[in-house]
């Protein structure tokens, strides 16, 4: 006769793991929100700035939006911004906040 599963057991260990990826998904979140400089927006600034980006539907900006993130992951972060005086939007770039450093690796 064979040993019968113990659910509730792979139940637990499914729920712990859903949990660590949970918790893993907002640490690189915090962290991205650090390497973009965007920890100097207040709150309600970053707020209503990703919720303007979900709410999106536009293509071009969001394949601009891509490519810009795309270049900050490979270090170019520094050039994209200065060759950049705005965004795809159409509004000034803030100049007033720190750029991040080029090595901002695996955040996302």
């Amino acid at each position: 006769m064979r040993k019968p599963r113990d659910f509730d057991a792979e139940l637990k260990a499914l729920e712990d793991k859903a949990r660590e990826l949970k918790t893993r998904k907002v640490q690189q979140l915090g962290e991205l929100v650090i390497a973009t400089g965007a920890d100097a927006l207040s709150a309600e600034e970053l707020a209503g700035a990703l919720i303007v980006l979900a709410e999106t539907k536009e293509a071009g900006k969001r394949e601009a939006w891509a490519k810009r993130g795309a270049a900050f992951f490979q270090g170019r972060s520094g050039r994209t911004a200065q060759a950049t005086d705005r965004d795809a939007d159409g509004t000034s770039a803030r100049s007033d906040r720190p750029q991040p450093a080029s090595g901002g690796t695996g955040a996302a």
